[in-house]
């Protein structure tokens, strides 16, 4: 019984989004609408998805490492949220 009292607070993948992109507004004062825009290229999508809606697994995915590689300098990473690690092409 325990683990289900763990799980249920803990965010699911809406509400991390939601949590990184609203911190990454107010880092570049900006509003969810522009982050909504940059990232996901629709002005509405994060409202959306704060109300109810849904989004793909490699949009929430695409979405949370543009978000990552381009997180404010200075601007703390929210907590209980795992940061995307970078991906770099092996060398040849």
């Amino acid at each position: 019984m325990r683990l289900c009292s763990r799980i249920h607070v803990r965010m699911n993948l809406r509400q991390q989004i939601i949590v990184v992109a609203d911190t990454f507004a107010q880092a570049r004062g900006i509003g969810r609408k522009r982050v909504s825009t940059l990232v996901l290229n629709r002005g509405s999508k994060l409202d959306n998805i704060a109300t109810g809606g849904d989004l793909a697994t490699g949009t929430f995915e695409r979405a949370m490492l543009w978000l990552s590689a381009n997180w404010p300098e200075g601007a703390e990473w929210p907590a209980g949220v795992p940061r995307p690690a970078f991906q770099t092409e092996a060398a040849e």
